[in-house]
């Protein structure tokens, strides 16, 4: 007696929801549905064209195969990117997304232009999102000859990239006078703000020992930074600008730490981190203050822990 084939169903988000039985790939099941994923070498495991994020029940699909385990290692996918023309269901509640949707997409993800780390899809994660400006950057550029200025930001990036490594972070963008860093890619949220909030008062503690040994003394100048960190849900991923990759973390969390530098003027304090951040950390500070600010984007006031100094 024959025994009929279990079957579910998988959602690919946005394009609809498909029938799929035990003896079909997830690959035929989509083209069954006219849901048309890329399959260059044709469903074969010798492109990588058909790959699927994996959004949720990845544990209801069939572990990879000899063949996707060949290519998986080789192009450094993350556990969450099948191949569809490998991949089988065997469970309830599976969703996905295509990754690449047209063939202006392919070049985005294979061969030269493809990016290599975890973060290449792009990936939600709880993040310590941490901004540094200097202070009244602009009127010092204005009297100073232009060597004096980028020797002074080199002297002060130098210090700031060494003290963002030094505690586990990445630097994601910098300004003329300001920079961007993210903490928490390889750490759980706690550790990321303690590292975050570490990064913060070792910056602070080696500007003013440049501002006394050297920056007094060479050019009769005190540099003064704002910091401000927040923790919270950001969209991080990997883009290729021309021959360079770079990466990118945005969302809400991403803004509010950004504009809490921001409030560093108007709270005349050189650190403040958010509650949301404070409330993770595994040792507060023993010298702090507390108060609530209004921030451009958020509906009702912040609580906001003020960790620094006042400015001079």
């Amino acid at each position: 007696m024959m025994i009929e084939k279990e079957h579910y169903v998988v959602e690919v988000t946005g394009e609809g929801i498909i029938p799929v039985s035990e003896k079909e790939t997830l690959l035929e099941a989509a083209l069954l549905a006219r849901i048309p994923i890329f399959h260059e070498c044709g469903g074969n495991a010798r492109c990588s064209t058909c790959r699927v994020l994996v959004l949720e029940e990845a544990h209801a699909l069939s572990p990879p195969n000899e063949k996707e385990k060949m290519l998986s290692d080789q192009m450094r996918f993350p556990p969450n990117v099948r191949l569809a023309c490998q991949t089988r269901v065997k469970g309830k509640d599976v969703k996905v997304s295509r990754i690449i949707r047209d063939k202006s997409d392919i070049s985005l993800y294979v061969g030269s232009n493809a990016g290599e780390s975890t973060q290449q899809i792009g990936e939600e994660k709880e993040l310590a999102l941490f901004f540094l400006d200097i202070r009244n950057f602009t009127a010092f550029v204005e009297t100073r000859f232009p060597f004096d200025v980028i020797h002074i930001i080199r002297k002060l990036f130098t210090t700031f990239l060494e003290k963002v490594e030094q505690n586990h972070g990445k630097i994601i963008e910098t300004s003329g006078d300001g920079l961007y860093a993210v903490f928490g890619f390889d750490q759980d949220p706690e550790t990321a703000v303690d590292w975050a909030v570490k990064a913060g008062f070792s910056i602070l503690s080696g500007l003013e020992d440049l501002n006394e040994n050297y920056f007094k003394i060479y050019f009769n100048q005190i540099i003064e930074i704002g910091i401000g960190i927040n923790a919270g849900i950001a969209v991080g991923g990997n883009i290729r600008l021309g021959k360079e990759n770079r990466m990118v973390v945005m969302g809400h969390a991403v803004n509010i730490a950004a504009r809490l530098q921001n409030a560093t003027k108007e709270l005349n304090n050189n650190f403040i981190i958010s509650a949301d951040a404070f409330k993770l950390l595994s040792t507060p500070p023993h010298h702090y203050q507390t108060t609530f600010i209004s921030l451009k984007g958020v509906s009702s006031p912040l609580q906001v822990y003020l960790l620094g100094e006042h400015y001079l």
